[in-house]
């Protein structure tokens, strides 16, 4: 097992937690409807956990109403349940097999609102990549114990995993703060 190999796996998995958040992050449009607001949103439907958009048509005919028209009418309630609760703050509004969103107007509260989801957004995604530090240590600890690394080469390869884990915090941190500027400008 080559520890470069390693880290370049360690490094790769937490760029996915970052991407992961921006993913997330697109869908925290300010003050306009996008089809992207609801992908965080799964539909407990037909036993198990469905995205969205794999039981129904999302779509935004108006800059602030998102429609979501679902296919299968017994799926109604299971839909506006999941965007109820999802966290997003929208009340969706039935009709017949259709679903209307409408997106309220960012006043100073809803914007507090949306930089708390960030947060946590941003919070789940530190976890992430700490997750994957502990992978990484977990590693070269079974490594050193097999005699695959000396001692010095552990403490040399837990530096490096720290510092990637930093770097990755750093860069959470960076995203996290940009969307939550652009979240609060008026």
């Amino acid at each position: 097992m080559s520890s470069e190999l390693d880290l370049a796996d360690l490094k790769r998995r937490m760029n996915g937690a970052i991407e992961n958040l921006k993913n997330e992050f697109k869908g925290l449009r300010t003050g306009r409807a996008s089809v992207n607001l609801l992908d965080p949103v799964v539909v407990d439907a037909y036993g198990a956990q469905m995205p969205i958009n794999q039981v129904g048509t999302v779509s935004t005919p108006e800059p602030r109403l998102i429609s979501v028209h679902i296919w299968d009418k017994g799926l109604v309630a299971s839909v506006e349940k999941a965007i109820r609760n999802s966290g997003i703050g929208l009340n969706p509004v039935v009709d017949g097999d259709t679903l209307r969103i409408p997106i309220p107007e960012l006043n100073e509260e809803r914007r507090i609102e949306l930089t708390k989801l960030a947060k946590n957004y941003s919070e789940q995604s530190k976890v992430a990549v700490r997750n994957v530090r502990r992978d990484g240590m977990e590693t070269i600890k079974h490594m050193e114990k097999d005699g695959d690394i000396s001692q010095d080469d552990h403490k040399i390869l837990a530096d490096d995993i720290q510092e990637l884990t930093d770097k990755m915090i750093h860069t959470i941190d960076e995203v996290t703060a940009a969307k939550e500027e652009e979240i609060m400008q008026v």
